[in-house]
C-alpha cells in the first residue's frame, strides 16, 4: 500500500471537516451563572503606576453549551453527554480575575493567560512574579501588565487536571453511549522512569539500587494531571512494551511480571492508575501501555468553554443578578497569551475555528501563543490527555504535531492532504492577529520550523498577512518565566522581547500600527539548516558535542474517524514518514545568526543554545533533554582559550575593556528598541546589567 493510500480516510475526513463555514448562530449567551467565592483588592490596594489598584475576584462560571448549535459540531462526543431540562451540556469552570479597581484607569485589554495544567503563568512572562495564588505586590513582580492597565483573566480549560495547588479547573461531563452504558476504549500510555525521577521522586519508592533510579512503579499520568484508570486490576486484556528509544524494537514484557499496582511499605498494592514491573523500569527506556479504559470525558468542551468565557467578560453588560459580569463595559479588545501547552491550546483554538462567539463576535484579536513549536494538541478527542506531547526522545506517538502547519495553504505530498491551520477562521472571518514567538528549543524539540516550511523542510512557506513570526536566539523553552541570571545552563530570559512584542501586537489589533517584522531562520538565506550543516558549522568547544538528532514527528494515523470524530482506531497510532525539520545555523560561536539577538548573543560572554544532552547516566544517552538548553562560558583569556584548546576567542580578545563591551550592549539595546523588539524601560535595564557585571 502506498502512503498516499495510507493516510487516504484521514485526508477525506480532514477536507470534509474543514468545509463546514460557521452559520448562523442563536443570540443566546451560554454563561447562565456567575459565582463570586473572593473580591478583594489586590496586593493590600498597592497602586500599579497610573492605574492604581487593583481588584482581585475568584469564582466560578456556569455555562450551559447547546449540542445542536453548529457553533459546538466540532466539540468532540458533544453528542454523547448528558443534557439538562433545555437540553443542554452543563459545564463549570473556576476563574481568577485580575482587574483595575478604576475600570476608568485601565486600558480596555483583556489579556487572558491560558493556564498551563491548571497553572498561573502570564505574570512570570511578563513581569517576573507568579504564583497560583497571585496575592501580593511580590506576586506581581514590577508590575508591568499592570501598569499597562490589562485585566487579567484566567480560567479552567482542561478535564484532567488534577485539584490542588491553587490550580484553575473545568468541569466537563463524561460522555456515554447512546443506550446509556459506559464508553469503553483502548488507551496509550507512555511511562518513562527519567521523567517521573525527576518530577516526583519523593513519592516513588525506588529499589535498593536507588543510584540508577531503577524504579519499580509508576503512574501512568503526566503533568499533574487524571489519568483514566484500568477498567480492572487484571492485566490480562493489557500490553506492556520496552525499548530503550522510540525506533528501537520494542520487548513485550510478560503479563505475570508486571501489573497495575504501586509500591506501598514495600508491597505491591492493586492500582488502576499505576503500573509497577517486577525486575523495575529501565531508567530513560520508553514503556507502551495499551489497557482498556472508560467514561471518556468531553475534552473538547474546554475550547468552546475558553470561547464563551471571553465572550462572557468582554461582551456582557449585566452589572447585576446571576450574569453580573465584574468587566462589563470595560472590555473593548481581548488577547490571548500561552506559553508551551497552553500556546499549543490558542493554536488549536484558532484551528478548530472557536474565534468566534454564538452572536458571530469575535473572541480574541490577537493571541500570542509562546514556545509552543508548531504544535497543536490532543485538546478535542476521546480519552484526550491534553498534557502530552512528542518531543525527540518522548512521546513520539502522541498526535499532537499535526497537519496542517502552515498559515498560508499548504499540501502533503505523502498523504495528500492540504489546507492551512487558517481555514476555519477565514472561513467565519475570524482571523485574529497571531504572533508565534519561540526559543531556540522549539526548533529541537518541537519542530518548530514547521509553521514556515513545507512539510518536508525544503523550502521555505510564506505567512498569511495576520501572522508575525520571532525567534528569541539563544534561549530555551524554560526560561519563559526565569530571570536573567538563573541556572548554568539556562541564564537568559524571554521576557524583555515578550513585553515589547505585547505592546506591538496591541498597537497592531487595537490602531493598526505594524508591528516588527519577523524574525525567525529561513532557508533562503542559509539560516535554517539540516543536521549535517549545523554540526559542521558547530565549533568544537572542549567537552560540548554536537547533537546527533532531533525532534521530527511522525506522520501519525489513530485510524478514519479521528480528524472528525475525534475517536482513535488505532491505539497506539500507526507511524507513517517523518515531517522534514530544520535547526536555525549558528555562527564561529555557537550562537544563533537569525532572530531577536538579545545581548547575551549579539555581545557575547558565552554560548547559548535551546538544546541540551541527557546524561547517559538517566539512559538513552545522546538524546535531548525536552526543554533544557546550554550556557557555554568563553574563555576569559588568550592564555585560558589556549590551554583549553577552544576554538571561540577569548572575552580579553573580543573586549578591550569593560566600558568598550557595555557601549556595545548599549548599540545592539538601540537598535532593538528601534525594531520594536524592545521596550527602553529594559534597555535600560540590560544597560545597567551589562554595566554591573563582574568583569
Amino acid at each position: 500500500m502506498t502512503a498516499r493510500a495510507f493516510f487516504a480516510p484521514l485526508v477525506a475526513v480532514f477536507t470534509v471537516a474543514i468545509a463546514h463555514a460557521a452559520g448562523a448562530h442563536p443570540l443566546d449567551a451560554q454563561v447562565v451563572r456567575v459565582q463570586i467565592d473572593e473580591r478583594a483588592p489586590f496586593a493590600g490596594g498597592h497602586a500599579f503606576g497610573d492605574t492604581g489598584p487593583y481588584e482581585k475576584i475568584v469564582g466560578r462560571l456556569h455555562i450551559e453549551v447547546d449540542p445542536d448549535d453548529p457553533a459546538n459540531e466540532r466539540v468532540s462526543d458533544l453528542g454523547l453527554a448528558p443534557t439538562n431540562e433545555r437540553g443542554r451540556v452543563e459545564v463549570w469552570t473556576d476563574f481568577f480575575l485580575l482587574k483595575p479597581a478604576d475600570p476608568g484607569r485601565g486600558n480596555g485589554r483583556l489579556l487572558y493567560d491560558v493556564a498551563n495544567r491548571g497553572n498561573k503563568v502570564a505574570l512570570g512572562t511578563f513581569n517576573g512574579g507568579g504564583g497560583n495564588d497571585p496575592a501580593t505586590a511580590a506576586d506581581a513582580g514590577d508590575g508591568f501588565l499592570m501598569e499597562e492597565g490589562y485585566s487579567i483573566l484566567w480560567s479552567g480549560w482542561s478535564g484532567d487536571v488534577a485539584a490542588g495547588n491553587d490550580r484553575v479547573r473545568i468541569g466537563v461531563p463524561v460522555a456515554r453511549n447512546a443506550d446509556g452504558s459506559a464508553i469503553v476504549g483502548r488507551i496509550y500510555a507512555e511511562l518513562e522512569s527519567t521523567v517521573y525521577g525527576l518530577y516526583i521522586a519523593n513519592v516513588l519508592e525506588p529499589d535498593s539500587d536507588a543510584a540508577t533510579r531503577r524504579y519499580r512503579s509508576l503512574p501512568f499520568d503526566w503533568g499533574s494531571s487524571l489519568p483514566y484508570p484500568s477498567v480492572a486490576t487484571d492485566n490480562g486484556r493489557a500490553t506492556l512494551v520496552k525499548r530503550p528509544a522510540r525506533g528501537a524494537k520494542g520487548v513485550e514484557i510478560p503479563r505475570d511480571e508486571w501489573s497495575f499496582g504501586r509500591l506501598e511499605n514495600g508491597a505491591v498494592v492493586p492500582d488502576p492508575t499505576w503500573v509497577h514491573v517486577e525486575e523495575g523500569f529501565e531508567p530513560g527506556w520508553l514503556y507502551d501501555l495499551v489497557y482498556e479504559g472508560k467514561d471518556p470525558r468531553v475534552t473538547g468542551l474546554g475550547l468552546a468553554a475558553t470561547r464563551d468565557v471571553i465572550s462572557f467578560f468582554r461582551y456582557a453588560s449585566d452589572e447585576e443578578g446571576p450574569r453580573a459580569n465584574p468587566l462589563a463595559g470595560s472590555v473593548e479588545f481581548a488577547y490571548g497569551y500561552g506559553g508551551s501547552q497552553s500556546g499549543r491550546f490558542l493554536h488549536h483554538f484558532v484551528y478548530e475555528g472557536f474565534n468566534a462567539d454564538l452572536e458571530g463576535r469575535f473572541v480574541f484579536d490577537a493571541i500570542m501563543p509562546h514556545v509552543a513549536g508548531a504544535g497543536k494538541g490532543i485538546f478535542n478527542h476521546r480519552f484526550g490527555q491534553t498534557t502530552r506531547h512528542g518531543s525527540h526522545h518522548e512521546e513520539g506517538l502522541y498526535p499532537s504535531d499535526f497537519f496542517p502547519f502552515n498559515s498560508v495553504h499548504q499540501a502533503d505530498p505523502v498523504t495528500g492532504a492540504s489546507g492551512s491551520m487558517l481555514d476555519r477562521a477565514r472561513a467565519s472571518g475570524h482571523v485574529p492577529r497571531i504572533f508565534f514567538t519561540q526559543t531556540s528549543t522549539e526548533y529541537w524539540s518541537r519542530a518548530g520550523s514547521l509553521l514556515h516550511t513545507d512539510v518536508e523542510g525544503t523550502v521555505d512557506a510564506g505567512l498569511d498577512p495576520s501572522v508575525r513570526i520571532y525567534l528569541i536566539a539563544g534561549t530555551a523553552h524554560n526560561s519563559m518565566t526565569g530571570g536573567v541570571y538563573q541556572s548554568p545552563v539556562n541564564r537568559a530570559t524571554t521576557r524583555p522581547v515578550m513585553r515589547a512584542l505585547l505592546v506591538a501586537l496591541d498597537r497592531w489589533a487595537a490602531e493598526g500600527v505594524e508591528p516588527p517584522e519577523s524574525r525567525y531562520p529561513r532557508i533562503d538565506n542559509g539560516t535554517l539548516v539540516d543536521l549535517e550543516a549545523f554540526r559542521a558549522a558547530w565549533p568544537a568547544v572542549p567537552g560540548a558535542l554536537a547533537p546527533e538528532d532531533f525532534y521530527r514527528p511522525r506522520r501519525l494515523d489513530p485510524g478514519p474517524r479521528w480528524a472528525a470524530e475525534g475517536i482513535a482506531d488505532h491505539v497506539p497510532p500507526r507511524a507513517g514518514p517523518a515531517f522534514g525539520t530544520l535547526v536555525p545555523m549558528v555562527d564561529a560561536d555557537g550562537n544563533e545568526v537569525a532572530g531577536i539577538r538579545l545581548p547575551h548573543v549579539a555581545v557575547p560572554l558565552a554560548t547559548y543554545t535551546g538544546w541540551n544532552l541527557r546524561d547517559a547516566s538517566w539512559g538513552a544517552g545522546g538524546m535531548l533533554t525536552r526543554w533544557m538548553g546550554s550556557y557555554l562560558a568563553f574563555p576569559r583569556t588568550e592564555a585560558e582559550r589556549s590551554s583549553q584548546g577552544d576554538p571561540r576567542r577569548s572575552v580579553q580578545d573580543r573586549y578591550p575593556s569593560h566600558a568598550a563591551y557595555v557601549a556595545e550592549v548599549q548599540r545592539v539595546c538601540r537598535e532593538l528598541v528601534a525594531g520594536g523588539y524592545l521596550l527602553e524601560r529594559d534597555a535600560a535595564a540590560l544597560v545597567r546589567e551589562a554595566a554591573d557585571r563582574e568583569w
